[in-house]
């Protein structure tokens, strides 16, 4: 038997069997929980919801994709623009439209910073509030 005694008449040997009745109380506390506790768990409150309208969310607004070349060239959704004057008239032309459009930056990586941050002054400067710059999601950066 597994139950140890006071009697130490016997061999004097280590009780060798295992005592799985605290393993078996247990179990049975816990299948008492869960029987008790499953079917909280798919209970659900019926409420009977109000209807509402929700307004219809405004127009997205459009995108300007600047552009900036290796050399410097700055192209406006893809067309040249001559000169940063020029380049500072549009963005404040756009900066003026309801709703204000985004501005994509893509500029190539043999970009000298200079001008990418000179673009950028004459975004902010303009009053452009949504700057993204547009990269190559491909880790190798192979063309």
């Amino acid at each position: 038997m597994a139950f140890g005694g006071f009697d130490q008449r016997g061999s004097a040997q280590p009780m060798a069997e295992i005592n799985t009745t605290p393993l078996v109380d247990v179990m049975l506390v816990l299948l008492v929980i869960f029987i008790i506790t499953a079917p909280l768990l798919t209970h659900s409150i019926k409420l009977d919801l109000p209807n509402a309208q929700a307004p219809a969310t405004p127009e997205k607004p459009e995108t300007v994709t600047l552009s900036i070349d290796g050399r410097g060239n700055v192209f406006w959704n893809d067309e040249p623009v001559a000169d940063m004057t020029l380049l500072g008239q549009r963005l404040a032309t756009a900066a003026a439209a309801k709703p204000q459009p985004e501005l994509h930056l893509r500029a190539d990586r043999e970009t000298r910073y200079q001008r990418i941050a000179e673009v950028m002054a004459s975004a902010q400067q303009a009053g452009i509030g949504k700057i993204g710059f547009v990269t190559d999601p491909r880790a190798d950066g192979a063309r």
